[in-house]
């Protein structure tokens, strides 16, 4: 089981010529409304890719009864909620310009309750966004951690940072929050790779990097015709610890996570066209060869 922390979330996603400067504005050339959430993400992609994932996370008393309530039904999500009245289930406002540059403005909603939330102890879990507090107790209380600061890496202090970090074992970001992070700790990029077991950096369509003590490889994206690039960071999240619960390796892991991507890219909103675990594998073959089953543990 496969647990994931952080935000479910109701995406407003538009699309529009260039992103706005302060006190300019800007066309809305096209705007849709979708199931998101950077948590609520990751697992719809692992449930539909077959594993058994728990999702925890904060909704308002408008979702009970609510098509992404039946939606998550359907895909098999478990769920470990903190239903909160009088509050909205989060919302996510996302704006994406002709050259793929995104700005989001998130409406937290429910989600405050995560400062005040008791933390648990699980097993195997993934953080997403969320409050920082909260993960940084999750990660002191769980056995094994991966962690993805998403969007929400600039409200974390260096205290916080370095706290989780400490307790991290696998490491997602991309080229933008890994700056970030080391704005805000203060380090070399070498040096963010240094705190954990293992970190996956991923470069938009460039595709990603999996650092494992002094060795670095390169994964390569699948060509795909995008549609909108929203949601590509979990769904990738989604495949990578899918297939490591499964046994695979990580560079393994890193491919799985890619050819998942892949199929969220082609269309818009996050959890729109998830692959189960059989398409991953098609498309997995044309770009990197044949995924070897891992043995069975006696």
């Amino acid at each position: 089981m496969i647990h994931v922390v952080g935000h479910t979330a109701v995406d407003h996603i538009s699309k529009v010529h260039h992103l706005p400067e302060p006190n300019q504005s800007t066309h809305i050339t096209d705007r849709q409304v979708f199931f998101g959430g950077g948590a609520a993400n990751i697992a719809a992609g692992i449930a539909t890719l077959g594993g058994l994932v728990t999702l925890h996370s904060c909704v308002g008393d408008d979702f009970s009864g609510s098509a992404y309530e039946k939606w998550m039904d359907g895909v098999g999500i478990h769920r470990q909620f903190f239903t909160v009245p009088g509050t909205h289930t989060p919302t996510a406002f996302m704006f994406t310009d002709e050259a793929g540059s995104q700005m989001t403005f998130f409406e937290w909603g429910a989600s405050k309750a995560f400062a005040t939330a008791q933390a648990p102890a699980l097993p195997l879990v993934h953080m997403a966004t969320a409050d920082p507090e909260f993960n940084c107790r999750v990660a002191e209380k769980s056995e094994f951690v991966s962690f993805d600061p998403g969007q929400d890496v600039f409200w974390y202090t260096k205290e916080q940072l370095g706290s989780i970090l400490e307790n991290t074992d696998i490491l997602f970001a991309n080229q933008h929050e890994v700056k970030q992070m080391c704005t805000t700790l203060g380090v070399t990029q070498e040096a963010l790779i240094g705190k954990v077991t293992m970190a996956i950096f991923t470069m938009s369509g460039h595709g990603s990097m999996l650092y494992q003590g002094n060795r670095e490889q390169f994964i390569p994206a699948v060509p795909v015709t995008l549609c909108d690039p929203t949601g590509a960071g979990d769904s990738y999240r989604a495949g990578f610890l899918s297939a490591y619960v499964r046994g695979h390796s990580p560079l393994d892991c890193c491919r799985v996570g890619t050819a998942t991507a892949s199929y969220v890219v082609e269309h818009a909103g996050c959890q729109t066209h998830l692959p189960t675990w059989a398409q991953m594998l098609e498309r997995y073959r044309k770009n990197f060869g044949t995924l070897e089953p891992v043995p069975a543990q006696r």
